[in-house]
């Protein structure tokens, strides 16, 4: 009878130790989410800023504290201008509220008279839904939804705090060697060019639905330029979201569906086509692992933890690939099954003597 090799046991047990320190640093990430998201977050955002504060102390010579001060005003001022537009558009539909209600009553009363026509028996419980709708508390809801986006932006400020000490440890010309050279390299990267596309995506989005005349035009840019963050699942929600307001605001599904379609256009281009192209081979991460990240991350630390979860876990895989115990491990998680183990490796128990069991 066989038994197991040292290296199928030394395989079975980091499988086993892997498995265990991924549920305690599971239990750990969410006990300490308040403390680490802030923190976490705030590191790759000084991945996005140190660019500018390396310029501003390398290029321009101007002192470390004045130059992360300058940044960080940029970034306040970046914050800022967006809170006062998500403001400005949050007020004008909680303004209009009634009328919002009196087109989702007319948009209701359409379809209840097609369904009326493939079931006559719906029309007993078509004044219920449309008292139900009248009954609606439409102004507490939209200014809940808007408090609820301007606190997502306003509570960014607290992740300044993390930022500073960040940037302010920050030495420019210190040269970085090993698979720390290697994750500043490729996030930096990623992130960059992330920033400028998920940008462009969003000031696209905004503008194309602020000719159409939809209503939180501003809103939904900013919104498409937070979800692009998120692969594949980011752009498909962001395209979406319109679709309720302009089914209230149009009687024309031409212009409903321009709404879902022009902005569906900008978000395929760009993401199938402009990201692939400036970014080439990027984090080296298979489709599948990226799905799991987001799901994984997303239930440990909710709509912050998608939007970290591919670089969070691109840092996991450069780690992996460094280590010779989890290089497999590694390799899986960019889609390449681990290469067989050599023969000689392989020890066998099986007696020499010519015994048999």
């Amino acid at each position: 009878m066989m038994r197991p090799s040292r290296t199928e046991q030394s395989w079975l047990t980091t499988a086993s130790l892997l498995i265990l320190a991924s549920v305690a640093g599971a239990a750990a990430l969410i006990y300490t989410r308040p403390v680490m998201v802030p923190f976490v977050l705030a590191i790759f955002i000084s991945y996005l800023v140190s660019p500018a504060v390396d310029l501003l102390r390398v290029r321009l010579r101007i002192p470390r504290i004045p130059s992360v001060l300058i940044a960080l005003l940029m970034v306040v001022a970046l914050l800022t201008l967006l809170g006062f537009l998500i403001t400005i558009s949050s007020r004008g539909i909680v303004e209009n509220a009634d009328v919002y209600r009196s087109r989702l009553i007319t948009v209701a009363e359409r379809s209840f008279t097609f369904l009326d026509r493939l079931n006559p028996d719906f029309a007993q419980i078509r004044e219920t839904l449309v008292d139900g709708i009248e009954k609606v508390p439409l102004v507490p809801i939209l200014r809940g939804a808007a408090g609820t986006v301007f606190g997502f932006v306003t509570t960014g400020f607290l992740v300044l705090i993390f930022v500073i000490y960040l940037l302010l440890g920050r030495h420019p010309n210190q040269l970085r060697t090993g698979f720390y050279a290697e994750i500043d390299s490729k996030i930096r990267s990623y992130l960059g060019m992330k920033f400028l596309t998920s940008a462009s995506t969003g000031i696209l989005v905004g503008v194309i639905l602020a000719v159409l005349g939809v209503d939180l035009a501003l809103v939904f840019g900013v919104l498409a330029f937070l979800l692009n963050f998120i692969p594949s699942i980011g752009s498909v929600v962001a395209t979406f979201l319109p679709l309720p307001i302009a089914l209230i605001q149009f009687d024309s599904m031409w212009m409903v569906s321009l709404t879902i379609l022009l902005p569906g256009m900008v978000q395929i281009t760009i993401g199938g086509f402009v990201e692939p192209l400036i970014m080439g081979e990027g984090l080296d991460l298979h489709p599948v692992t990226i799905l799991m990240a987001l799901i994984f991350w997303g239930l440990i630390w909710g709509i912050v933890g998608m939007l970290l979860a591919t670089p969070i876990t691109a840092v996991i895989k450069i780690v992996f690939a460094r280590l010779e115990m989890t290089r497999p491990v590694a390799e899986l998680l960019a889609g390449r099954l681990p290469r067989e183990l050599p023969l000689h490796t392989m020890e066998t128990a099986i007696p020499t003597g010519g015994g048999s069991d």
